[in-house]
């Protein structure tokens, strides 16, 4: 019982520090807390990664359902 509650405590620390470090780093914090809860010892890979470029203006724009560009374009 004690070891699953230690590794529950680590688990949750390196969710911590993946949220942490993926924000720092731009990445999708989400997905790497995500994994670092699971997969714990990826908050060395995250560390040892770069830091990533942010994604140009266009590439974050979406347009939408159904592809129109807003509510009301008839």
């Amino acid at each position: 019982m004690l070891t699953i509650v230690i590794w529950g405590a680590i688990a949750f620390s390196a969710a911590i520090a993946g949220a942490i470090l993926a924000k720092n780093r731009n990445r999708n914090l989400s997905s790497w807390s995500a994994w670092c809860l699971l997969v714990p010892p990826l908050v060395v890979v995250l560390f040892l990664l770069p830091k990533a470029e942010p994604a140009p203006l266009s590439a974050r724009k979406s347009p939408g359902l159904g592809g129109r560009k807003g509510r009301h374009d008839n």
